[in-house]
């Protein structure tokens, strides 16, 4: 069913209202990290289509030689609060473990954003998009599950599809303010295919230059895949670990909920 264009702008409106409420209202209720395009690190510039939902409740599992972190559990929400621009939500429950110390557990940081396509793709150029990232300092950073101070992410992403075949990368600079800290770059490639109608598996590598004063870059590789039940539940889960720099092991599984294109054009 097609809503014509007068439905719509007068839905447009109520709609961002209500986008607003809600993601209000889980600010106040729940809370995650920064985790760019699940099940991986390397994020795209595809927006959530207009008037249409994605909820992710998700886990992130992080090892390495000075101890463990990770989200358990974490939210994510995306809205396409209208053609080609997405608002974004994500809150956490965070551990950290460091080696010898004890465990914290709480809320984490908060991370807000907003992605705009503002180049569509076609059969012989590729889709655009920015998504510059908030990250909120709601956690305790005493207790080592917070930053402390409020961080800034500022990527641009390509994404191009041939067939069973896409592939989406690029990167942005992170403002990351704090004692011993430093700002850094980021950049990620990604490449899936899909198998059948309902498996997809693919593969990224990304490298980060120091986040720490005196530290070193970081290369990693992430393999994951994403299981569609049906158009609107999802299983995703990638697993990797690093290439070169400081030795982490990271592992990412997530439900994914898909909603909101049949609800509105039966308003």
């Amino acid at each position: 069913m097609t809503l014509d264009v007068q439905v719509i702008r007068k839905r447009r409106g109520r709609s961002l209202v209500r986008a607003l409420f809600c993601i209000g209202a889980l600010l106040l209720a729940a809370p995650t990290l920064a985790l760019a395009g699940p099940p991986y690190l390397t994020d795209d510039p595809e927006t959530v289509e207009y008037l249409h939902w994605e909820v992710y409740l998700a886990s992130q599992y992080s090892h390495s030689a000075s101890g463990t972190a990770g989200t358990a559990p974490h939210l994510e929400v995306n809205y396409g609060v209208r053609q080609n621009v997405q608002l974004h939500l994500v809150m956490p429950f965070t551990y950290n473990h460091p080696m010898g110390l004890l465990r914290q557990y709480g809320l984490g940081d908060t991370e807000l954003g907003v992605k705009y396509r503002f180049m569509q793709e076609t059969a012989t150029r590729p889709q655009i998009g920015i998504f510059p990232l908030l990250e909120l300092p709601t956690g305790d950073s005493g207790r080592g599950i917070g930053n402390g101070q409020a961080q800034m992410f500022l990527p641009v992403w390509i994404q191009k599809s041939w067939g069973r075949w896409s592939s989406y990368g690029g990167g942005g600079y992170w403002v990351n303010p704090g004692t011993g800290n430093q700002n850094y770059w980021f950049a990620g490639w990604q490449v899936q295919r899909s198998l059948t109608k309902q498996l997809s598996l693919g593969t990224e590598i990304f490298f980060a230059s120091p986040s720490v004063v005196g530290g070193s870059s970081r290369t990693g590789f992430n393999v994951g895949l994403v299981y569609d039940f049906n158009e609107g539940h999802h299983l995703l889960f990638s697993t990797g670990s690093s290439i070169h720099g400081d030795h982490n092991d990271a592992t990412y599984l997530a439900y994914q909920w898909t909603f909101g294109a049949r609800e509105a054009a039966k308003e």
